[in-house]
């Protein structure tokens, strides 16, 4: 990947629907060149697709919290994920280092709707404990910089 991919990347993150005459023109490239390229990134899996951005606040999913998870015992992260997929209400789940097995991204519609789903979560049978903190507000949420 070079400077050209990467500028090319930074037009689609900003607007994905930028045709490829629009991003050539920004990067210096003709159309069928930034479509070879975008091919090529795609084929790579550095562009993984793209996708309509949605306000989850609109589609009344406007509360969320950041859950740390205890398994019990030794728990791989393909059992944990395993787990975890059943409950619509996990947008993401990562491992992490430190004392927890996974942190978990949450969101509900509202406060009554995530105790339900913590007490769900919580009722995991790899799940030891697992310690909650709501979001009240978001702060900055934007995809990752193409150019460092």
């Amino acid at each position: 990947m070079d400077a050209i991919d990467q500028r090319i990347i930074s037009c689609l993150v900003s607007d994905a629907r930028s045709s490829y005459a629009e991003i050539g023109k920004s990067v210096g490239l003709s159309a069928p060149a930034v479509k070879r390229r975008v091919d090529k990134l795609l084929d790579t899996g550095v562009l993984r697709g793209f996708t309509a951005v949605v306000d989850p606040e609109a589609l009344g999913w406007g509360t969320e919290a950041f859950v740390e998870v205890h398994c019990r015992g030794n728990i791989t992260p393909g059992e944990i994920r395993s787990r975890l997929d059943p409950l619509p209400e996990v947008v993401a789940a990562y491992t992490v280092s430190g004392a927890a097995d996974a942190i978990v991204h949450l969101r509900a519609s509202d406060i009554h709707h995530l105790e339900t789903v913590l007490e769900r979560l919580r009722a995991v049978d790899i799940i030891d404990r697992t310690i909650s903190t709501v979001v009240l507000s978001t702060l900055l949420d934007r995809p990752p910089a193409p150019e460092h």
